[in-house]
């Protein structure tokens, strides 16, 4: 004898409050300073570092990336 299920009454979703997002507005000044040192910091920082420094440096990042991934 095969059993028959009777199907169940569909459910109306939960009502979702959605908010809106605020709107961020910087500030246009800040952005132009932001973009006239950020771009060149790190170039101007590497071309001013003996070639030893940067060595030392990346050493130790290099160690710092390996102690991270053990520790885990």
């Amino acid at each position: 004898m095969a059993v028959v299920k009777q199907p169940q009454p569909v459910q109306a979703p939960a009502k979702v409050v959605t908010f809106p997002t605020p709107v961020r507005v910087k500030n246009p000044a800040a952005v132009a300073l932001g973009k006239l040192g950020g771009s060149k910091g790190g170039k101007m920082r590497a071309a001013r570092l003996s070639p030893e420094a940067r060595k030392a440096i990346a050493q130790q990042a290099a160690k710092a990336r390996w102690a991270k991934g053990k520790a885990e």
